[in-house]
């Protein structure tokens, strides 16, 4: 006879958006992602508005997506959302070839990565190092 256990888990409000294929490496885009991570949505996409990276405009699309699917399908408040996960992965590498000198060619390597954001609807406001 085997006793069945019931753990209480509290659900927790989490809403994901995915950007696949993204022109850039994973080495350049995890500090971005980095800096991000437990900050309001708001002042996340401020910071990556200032933000001199090239790169910072598809994630910023990549958090705008994912506050649009917590509005229109779950409902969620925006002003409640915090950056709960930014992590990437990599994809797939094109590789192109430049001629060298002496009939040579030298490899040059476009990889792509994937952007997963996930929100998560904070019920007491917490503060991480920002002044807002």
């Amino acid at each position: 006879m085997t006793k069945k256990t019931k753990k209480e888990t509290k659900k927790e409000k989490t809403v994901r958006s995915v950007n696949n294929n993204i022109r850039s490496s994973v080495r350049k885009l995890n500090p971005i992602l980095r800096g991000i991570v437990g900050k309001k949505v708001d002042i996340a996409i401020r910071d990556l508005e200032f933000s001199e990276k090239r790169i910072t405009k598809d994630i910023r699309k990549t958090i705008s997506s994912a506050v649009a699917n917590a509005e229109n399908n779950f409902q969620y408040d925006i002003d409640k959302l915090i950056v709960k996960e930014a992590y990437c992965g990599k994809k797939i590498t094109m590789k192109r070839f430049r001629p060298r000198a002496k009939g040579r060619a030298a490899p040059i390597l476009k990889p792509y990565s994937c952007v997963t954001i996930i929100l998560s609807e904070a019920n007491k406001m917490e503060s991480h190092g920002t002044k807002s």
